[in-house]
């Protein structure tokens, strides 16, 4: 048995393909088209990291209360952990894209981490070796 997907509600498909490929490194494994339960147009879309493990299903925000929870779906709290070998490197990758650090790097008796932000405000922890 293996956890295959988590759900993360973005605000638009590409920018946050974008953002998990280009900037986390995450790889593209599936774009396809898909409809809603009622017949209206959207997408499977799944990044998964290199190597493969649990991917993530970017949906869509579909009408107003979905909207809500975009960025904020562990309401503030860290939710996502994102391992890395190496943390320097990652670190700095992440900084020259821009990305948000909520928290600066700091070293934990299980490693290295640094609390960001995705696309989308949700938290996440970057977490190297000690």
């Amino acid at each position: 048995m293996r956890l295959d997907l988590v759900t993360l509600v973005v605000t638009e498909y590409d920018p946050a393909i974008a953002f998990f490929t280009e900037v986390l490194g995450f790889e593209l494994a599936e774009d396809k088209p898909s409809l809603t339960n009622d017949g209206r147009p959207k997408r499977w879309v799944v990044v998964r990291p290199p190597g493969g493990g649990t991917g993530l299903l970017l949906a869509r925000a579909d009408g107003e209360h979905q909207a809500g929870a975009v960025g904020d779906q562990t309401h503030g709290r860290v939710g996502f952990f994102l391992q890395v070998d190496d943390f320097d490197a990652a670190y700095r990758r992440m900084l020259d894209a821009d990305v948000e650090f909520v928290r600066p790097p700091r070293t934990e008796p299980y490693g290295r981490v640094a609390v960001f932000r995705d696309i989308v405000g949700n938290h996440w922890d970057l977490l190297g070796p000690a």
